[in-house]
């Protein structure tokens, strides 16, 4: 009798974590994901430039000064959407970026520069996601805040806009400043 009970008693264990999981979620911000390399530098990386191939960049771009790192794709549409505004952001307060071309075909991206214009100071191309493999990176749009010491301050997840910038990132860049 004892060991039917425990044999029930397994599945409503296993559905009772379950729920206990789900109901976790329903309080968790979908936007805000946690990065372990947060307050640590960028990692070493050999990336070329997107507009010319045969120039190798490093992890040492990353200092000297306070940034943006951008992670952005042509097949991404809130890629799309956040580009007019990053075009704004260095053209009216001349927040350095870099951008990151993330899992792209580097035609595409070209095009995409060209028609939409250039925000970056400095363009990557990571064709197979290696550093934003490093980055912990889910996928397009994310960027990331790097002090001029090259160190991650802040991820932000989704698309950056007057609100996001406003609110959450200029704070931030404004103090590492």
């Amino acid at each position: 009798m004892n060991r039917r009970i425990l044999i029930l008693s397994i599945p409503l264990v296993i559905f009772l974590l379950g729920c206990v999981f789900l109901y976790k979620g329903l309080f968790s911000d979908p936007r805000k994901l946690e990065s372990a390399l947060l307050e640590q530098p960028v990692p070493e990386f050999a990336l070329t430039s997107l507009q010319n191939p045969d120039k190798e960049f490093s992890r040492d771009i990353f200092t000297g000064q306070p940034m943006l790192l951008n992670v952005w794709a042509t097949w991404c549409p809130t890629c799309y959407a956040e580009h007019e505004y990053l075009n704004q952001l260095k053209a009216r307060e001349g927040i350095y970026i870099v951008g990151m071309n993330y899992k792209d075909e580097r035609t595409k991206a070209l095009r995409w520069l060209k028609n939409l214009g250039n925000p970056y100071a400095i363009d990557l191309y990571d064709p197979k996601g290696k550093l934003g493999l490093d980055l912990g990176v889910y996928g397009a749009p994310e960027t990331f805040l790097i002090d001029s010491q090259g160190i991650i301050r802040y991820r932000h997840v989704g698309d950056v806009n007057e609100t996001v910038w406003q609110q959450t990132l200029k704070p931030i860049f404004e103090q590492m400043e």
